[in-house]
Order: structure tokens, then C-alpha cells, then sequence
């Protein structure tokens, strides 16, 4: 996954809201993240996924990771949230 442009080597990592510790889920190389685990995003519902959900025939959504990371730019805190998964 790939860092911010001009992010420092101070930043913290959310994976859906839960901290991350920098040697133990993740590693930084170079200018991307790598994850220990193997990381999944959901595509767009399509509509009978929707409408499954909607009518409640389908109870659960599929796993759907998010990425967070805040890193101070300058003399402000900037938060990049949903960052895009690379493709293994």
C-alpha cells in the first residue's frame, strides 16, 4: 500500500480504527506499507448484493479493511483515511 507523498517517518497506522504497532503488523518498505495479513477490500455492491442486504436475505457484509494513516505535514495533523490497497 502506498504512503502519502511527503510523509515522515513519524505516522501512526489504523487498520479499521485499531491501532497498528510498526515490526509486528506491519513494516514500512521504502515508501509502502506491508501487511503481515493479507488485507481485502469490497468492491461496489452490485444490485442484487444490495438488495439482498436491503431485504435482509444476506446478514453480514464481506470483509471490507480499511487503512489510516496520520502523519503530521508541517504544522498541521493530516489524517489519509481509506488508503487503496495494492494488489498482491
Amino acid at each position: 500500500m502506498q504512503l502519502p507523498a511527503g510523509i515522515g517517518s513519524h505516522f501512526q497506522v489504523f487498520l479499521n480504527g485499531v491501532p497498528q504497532q510498526e515490526g509486528r503488523d506491519f513494516r514500512r518498505d521504502g515508501n509502502e506499507l506491508v501487511f503481515e495479513k493479507q488485507l481485502v477490500q469490497e468492491g461496489r455492491l452490485g444490485f442484487w448484493r444490495w438488495l439482498s442486504l436491503f431485504l435482509g436475505v444476506a446478514g453480514t457484509y464481506r470483509q471490507n479493511d480499511s487503512v489510516d494513516v496520520v502523519y503530521d505535514a508541517g504544522d498541521r495533523r493530516v489524517v489519509a483515511t481509506g488508503l487503496p490497497l495494492s494488489p498482491d
